[in-house]
């Protein structure tokens, strides 16, 4: 992968996007909680906001991504995405920032990156071997993992220094990067597939969903996913709201916290690949979210004196962290692996919509719960929920993975 240098024009760009996407990622709930009041029921919208992007416009971007070629719309989001986030700095430089803004341009920013998101995880069987996909995927992890780590520690530092709708001025600039980056890359991308004629619209969106439901090992990681991430949803928007208003985190303290979580995603992401081989995928799979709920314990168990608040959330943010890492890496690899690349675009949109796009109806479910039961208790059932849903995995073929990504793809598009 060292020696492949449009892979690394792509991971390159990618690792300085990522940092961005960090600083606006804990910059825009920092600037609707500092700046301008928001209550928890906000924060659940503003989170589900984000996220419904995903559900309303998932299935389309699949087709696209499977029908034009994957780098231009990678290209075109990233410029878009700067485009919007420039708004946020200029309103507050303006003294006309709201909740209002804040809701769109998250809203339009999540369009945008339901379609990169889409053509990326697309895009890279294109660029590599196949036989290379875990390692790559490992390696863009990784990147993930390097912005965790920095950047919501310089996140928390900007928000001290120069406000938190100034922070996100960064994030725009990482966006111009990013697509300067991939438009850089050399590799020509194979001619995208003509949609077959009299195909209904429908029946190309949903065909990535026929796919997935009609694989006996990629339908079980779907319902698990959609159980998960509802669950998740619940627990995600009120982590900052909790940590700074009940747990009485400074900004900086909670930008480090969460930059731990960085540590972990990275030994998660770089020891993905060796800890699948000695384990098998179904262990892995189910080891891993055994640990991710424990993680997400500590976070409703936290409380004390400052100290004793770190050491719960520290420990929370590596351990779940390194978890959710290594079971992301080796589900992106197994879907990348299984699906055919004239539909793989497809399939990747609709483990988004089942993923990323349930997020937000958990979302409004936190923000009502947390006002009736408190954030404490709303998080100790997010985190239940996510325990229950891994009998999807126990009780299904994924059990009995082996150590190889070599499973016989079933079903069709």
């Amino acid at each position: 992968m060292w020696r492949r240098p449009d892979f690394l024009k792509l991971w390159t760009g990618q690792t300085i996007s990522e940092l961005g996407s960090r600083i606006t990622r804990e910059g825009l709930p920092l600037t609707a909680v500092l700046v301008l009041g928001a209550r928890p029921a906000q924060m659940g919208f503003l989170a589900a906001t984000g996220a419904a992007s995903v559900l309303l416009f998932g299935l389309v971007a699949g087709v696209w991504a499977d029908r034009i070629k994957r780098r231009p719309i990678m290209i075109a989001s990233d410029l878009l995405r700067a485009a919007l986030l420039v708004t946020i700095p200029a309103a507050a430089f303006a003294h006309r920032i709201s909740m209002p803004q804040l809701y769109v341009v998250i809203a339009l920013t999540g369009f945008c990156s339901v379609f990169f998101d889409v053509a990326y995880q697309s895009y890279l069987p294109s660029l590599v071997e196949r036989e290379e996909l875990l390692d790559g995927n490992s390696k863009l992890a990784q990147s993930s993992a390097i912005a965790e780590v920095a950047g919501p520690s310089l996140t928390g530092v900007l928000v001290q220094t120069i406000t938190a709708p100034a922070a996100i001025l960064f994030d725009a600039l990482s966006f111009v990067i990013s697509a300067l980056s991939v438009w850089l890359i050399r590799k020509p991308e194979p001619a995208s597939k003509p949609s077959p004629e009299h195909t209904h619209f429908r029946d190309e969106t949903m065909a990535g969903v026929r796919f997935v439901f009609a694989q006996p090992v990629l339908k079980p990681l779907a319902c698990f996913s959609v159980c998960a991430y509802f669950c998740l949803g619940a627990i995600g928007p009120l982590y900052v709201l909790f940590a700074i208003r009940e747990l009485h985190l400074p900004p900086a303290a909670l930008g480090a916290v969460i930059g731990v979580g960085g540590v972990g995603a990275m030994l998660g992401a770089t020891f993905a690949r060796p800890i699948g081989r000695a384990l098998g995928l179904g262990r892995t799979f189910i080891g891993a979210i055994g640990v991710v709920v424990f993680a997400q314990l500590l976070i409703a168990l936290a409380h004390g004196p400052l100290p004793m608040v770190l050491s719960f959330l520290i420990v929370q943010q590596l351990v779940g962290d390194w978890a959710f890492a290594t079971f992301h890496v080796h589900e992106i690899a197994l879907r990348q692996s299984l699906a055919p690349d004239h539909v793989l675009g497809r399939v990747n949109s609709a483990m988004q919509l089942l993923t990323l796009g349930i997020y937000p109806l958990g979302a409004l479910l936190s923000g009502v719960l947390a006002q009736s039961i408190g954030m404490r208790a709303t998080i100790a059932t997010g985190m239940l929920g996510v325990a229950l849903s891994s009998i999807w995995l126990i009780a299904s073929p994924v059990r009995r993975l082996g150590d190889t990504l070599g499973v016989g793809a079933g079903g069709g598009a």
